[in-house]
This record gives C-alpha cells, structure tokens and sequence, in this order.
C-alpha cells in the first residue's frame, strides 16, 4: 500500500532538498516522489543528499502543474504550517497516516509539501481534500522540507505497519471516491451554473466559490454522489435553456 502513496513536492527552490527527501521517504519506505514546477536542477547535490536514495531521485516524475500531479488521486492532503483565514478540515500527523494507509487499496493518495519559504498557496490548499499540520514547539516550530517529509513519513508507514499486524482486520475506506480530475470538472460544472443563475458573481465567484470547495471537502462525496450531483447541474442548464428560447 506504502506504493499507492505519492510524495509530491511542489516549487521546491534547492537541489538538496529534493535529495533530502527523497532519502527521507526511502527510510519511511515510500519510493513515489512528483515534483511540481522545481525551481532548480537535479544535479550533483541532490545526489549526494539523496545518499542511497538514488533511485526515488531518478524515477522521480516531473509535472509542470499541481493539477497533473494529483489528476488521477482520490485522496490528497496538504501539508500547512500556518493557520489559514479560511478553515479547512485538518488532520494532525498520526490521522494523516492512518486516513492515507485506509483509502490506498482504494485511489492513489497524494501528500503535498510547498515551497521552503512561503509553503502551498491558497489556491493550491483548495485542491486539497484536507490539510496535515504538524504540532511542532510553538517557540520554535521551523521544519526544513525533509524533516516534514519524514515525520509525515513515519505516521504513514507506522499506519501500514499497524494494518499488517491486524492482518486486513483493519478498518478501511471500500468507497469509491471520484479522482481530483472528476472533482475540478464538477466545481467548474458548479461555478457555470452558479453564474448563470445570477447566485454569484461572474467578476468575483472566488470567495463563494472558496467556500464551496470547503463545504464539499468536508462532505467528500463519493464519485456516484458526484454523478447526482454533476446531474442536478445539467437539469438546471437544461431548464435554463428551455426558459430563453
């Protein structure tokens, strides 16, 4: 299961980091790292950080967007290391592992880790089913990339550990959750009709739109509920367009 688990890090700024976490999902037993529009090369330095992690570095996927790195996931959490003005459902480290390890038989799982400096942005958290925080010394909470990378690291091998010993007695998620692709496709479908109908605002949709997203986060509907719900959308147009002819 530890290889239906992608770590995916997004911006990253130096070639070390990149080793140094790609070692640090090794140690943890991950080996399915995505990088979203690096910001330097792989050279010399990554491989020497990576030390016998070579090989998560040269299978390493590189994507130009966040979008085409989750496209395919059912499940996708963002690391956050600061409280946001809009909430978002949030796990801590040890729920992020057990929620990753439950829902991997099902869909790809991806784990999101931002820039060095200023992390995910807003528009990329929205992407995010749920967010991971990790509760660090409050007086001194700096995390570098790979640190945060091994403790999300652990608490996702320690669940898949904890699963083995139960010998599949564990509780898992059976649903079938509709991938992030289906999931874009269905806030684009919602914002559509939300602007033809006059409920939001074609010049300024992002704020009901943000809440939305969140509503919907939380609720996590799973793909046949999306179905109901891409139906709904599609009765409306279709009245609309009876209503202007």
């Amino acid at each position: 299961m530890l290889d239906k688990v992608s770590v995916v890090l997004v911006g990253t700024s130096h070639p070390g980091n990149i080793g140094s976490a790609a070692r640090a999902m090794k140690v943890m037993g991950l080996t399915n790292l995505v990088l979203v529009d690096p910001q330097c090369d792989i050279d010399e330095t990554t491989y020497a950080l990576a030390a016998g992690a070579a090989d998560v570095v040269e299978n390493a996927r590189i994507v130009a967007t966040l979008d085409d790195a989750i496209a395919d996931c059912g499940l996708v959490i963002g690391s956050s290391a600061r409280s946001r003005t809009l909430e978002w459902p949030q796990l801590n480290p040890r729920e992020c592992g057990r929620r990753s390890m439950a829902e991997a038989p099902s869909h790809p799982v991806a784990i999101l880790f931002g820039r060095e400096r200023t992390g995910l942005t807003n528009e990329e958290l929205q992407r995010c089913h749920c967010h991971v925080y990790i509760p660090a010394n409050p007086e001194y909470s700096s995390l570098n990339l790979a640190m945060a990378v091994q403790t999300i690291g652990y608490e996702i091998r320690m669940a898949h550990l904890e699963n083995q010993a139960l010998e599949g007695d564990a509780e898992q998620d059976d649903a079938d959750y509709p991938r992030m692709k289906e999931l874009e496709m269905f806030y684009q479908h919602l914002e559509n009709v939300a602007t033809q109908t006059n409920f939001i605002n074609k010049d300024k949709p992002s704020m009901v739109m943000t809440k939305l997203r969140r509503l919907f986060s939380r609720a996590r509907p799973e793909a046949q509920e999306l179905n109901i719900l891409r139906g709904i959308l599609t009765a409306v147009e279709k009245t609309l367009k009876g209503q202007d002819k």
